[in-house]
């Protein structure tokens, strides 16, 4: 079972949100690997700018990804 990085580049080709941020993550060459926590994520996203909308997708993957 691979870490949340793994798990959300396998949905950049989805529409909607979580491609979106998918995509973003694999454009970024200092997107985080480890540790694999939620902070660590937004603590990256907030530090280049994001918006909320960006901060709510990583949120709802999150989730999503926690949940599997």
């Amino acid at each position: 079972m691979g870490g949340f990085t793994e798990w959300l580049l396998r949905h950049a080709t989805d529409q909607g949100a979580i491609g979106e941020l998918a995509r973003r993550a694999a454009a970024d060459p200092d997107w985080p690997e480890v540790p694999d926590r939620l902070q660590t994520f937004t603590d990256h996203l907030e530090r280049g700018g994001a918006t909320r909308t960006a901060l709510q997708s990583l949120t709802d993957a999150w989730i999503r990804y926690a949940s599997r």
